[in-house]
């Protein structure tokens, strides 16, 4: 089998293949296993090269001369259960495969596939189902040999479709850009391929859904205030978002964005759009430890954007919190879940009111600041303040500082000194404060190192 010159990912995919027996037009799942005539095994090989170019036909990747082998026997069909049929896959000898089709480890069961197909079209003696493939399927290279077995242990004589093989050769690419697109990857491919980014020697990617513990607990310690007061000295003004308010005075919520854009609501859309599985309720249900979800809803208050249940299935999930320029439904039994939730005011409405859940995990606009995935928000009475993940350390040790400073500066107000010169410490403060760092160093000690500096 050829890999073509100026292509890199070819991978295997060992599949079991069912053979249909006899015509089936809108067959019941219990009754689809009869139509099966045969199994026997696949390799259904694939060029990644071209996956962007085919945008999901498989058209190019999968379709070249010899690619998809069957065989070399074929399995009575009547002869086996379908929960118990195993399929194995070895590379140059070594496995790299192996399943076995029970519920365990199986999605849909084999009849499904069967009953399913024939909803839409009749299916045909001789048809051949590819009934998907088991975790292990990775790049191969010219020179590799893969063997397919298919075959049921649990009856006796272990009947068997006989090892299917197939040996990769580098073959002529003949690539012609003037009729058509020529192949091409990038890393997201060579990860698709390999199977995970280690594999395919790429390095980790930063996981914008996480936090450094340390750098975490800094900020619980520090206000929006004073962080609000380092970003404005790096230029930054336009890092609040407006009009929103804690539904539990007293909270100070750390955490990361994920983000969740609403559109003005139009009703001919509503059905496809705001009914179902939408795009809110997806948003909620991937919530992650430690995130908090941020709504962009034009900063109309005129219905809620949650409620309830979706405020408890934010909790349940142990995420940070919820902020949304757009109005709280169930305020009250909102207030009683354990999330701190920021917003502009109640409202009774349901959200196809005024609106339409549309996208998630994108850059947004929310309360008239621009808010991208993974950045950083801090929220207190205060209000909620979004913090550029690239300078989340840089601001938290200033702020820390500075409290630290602010504190020393409170407890002199407190023993009648006027705030002239004061706050902040200049001339004699100045050197006054000086001081007493150098009587305290644990309180400087104490703050953590960012990462890029131990």
């Amino acid at each position: 089998m050829e890999r073509p010159q100026g292509c890199e990912l070819l991978a295997f995919e060992g599949e079991i293949a069912l053979i249909i027996g006899r015509p089936a037009h809108r067959v019941q799942p219990e009754d689809a296993w009869s139509y099966v005539g045969g199994v026997t095994a696949a390799n259904d090989l694939g060029i990644y090269d071209y996956r962007a170019q085919d945008k999901g036909s498989n058209t190019r990747s999968k379709s070249r001369d010899g690619y998809t082998p069957l065989g070399p026997d074929v399995i009575d069909a009547s002869l086996v259960d379908p929960h118990n049929l195993r399929i194995r896959t070895w590379v140059n000898g070594h496995i790299a495969q192996e399943a076995i089709t029970d519920e365990e480890e199986m999605i849909f069961p084999l009849s499904q596939f069967v009953a399913d197909l024939s909803q839409h079209m009749t299916l045909e003696p001789g048809d051949v189902i590819l009934t998907g493939t088991p975790a292990g399927s990775t790049v191969i290279f010219p020179g590799d040999t893969v063997e397919v077995e298919v075959d049921c242990p649990t009856v006796e004589g272990c009947p068997t479709s006989g090892k299917l093989s197939t040996t990769i050769v580098e073959g002529p690419g003949n690539f012609n850009a003037s009729v058509g697109m020529l192949p091409s990857i990038d890393d997201k491919q060579r990860e698709d391929a390999y199977g995970d980014r280690a594999s395919a020697g790429l390095p980790e990617e930063d996981d914008l859904s996480s936090m450094d513990p340390e750098l975490r607990a800094l900020l619980e310690k520090v206000p929006t205030a004073g962080l609000s007061a380092q970003l404005r000295n790096k230029g930054l003004n336009q890092v609040h978002i407006e009009g929103v308010k804690s539904n539990k005075p007293g909270t100070h919520m750390v955490g990361v964005a994920t983000t969740l854009r609403f559109l003005p609501c139009r009703e001919d859309l509503f059905p496809a759009l705001g009914g179902g599985y939408n795009a809110q309720k997806k948003a909620f249900d991937g919530l992650k430890e430690g995130q908090i979800l941020v709504i962009e809803a034009r900063n109309d208050p005129g219905s809620g954007t949650l409620g309830d249940v979706l405020a408890l299935r934010a909790a349940n999930l142990k995420a940070a919190g919820i902020v949304t320029d757009g109005g709280i439904r169930d305020f009250t039994p909102v207030t009683e879940v354990d999330i701190p939730v920021f917003g502009r005011t109640a409202h009774p409405a349901v959200l196809g009111r005024k609106h339409l859940p549309y996208d998630t995990d994108i850059a947004i606009g929310c309360g008239n600041t621009t808010v991208f995935p993974g950045d950083i928000l801090v929220g207190d009475d205060d209000g909620v303040i979004v913090i550029p993940r690239a300078l989340a350390w840089e601001v938290a040790i200033a702020a820390a500082k500075k409290e630290i400073q602010d504190e020393w500066v409170a407890e002199r107000v407190k023993e009648g000194h006027p705030v002239d010169g004061l706050f902040p410490p200049t001339g004699e403060w100045k050197k006054a404060y000086a001081d007493y760092l150098d009587n305290h160093p644990e309180l400087m000690a104490a703050l953590p190192t960012p990462p890029e500096a131990k």
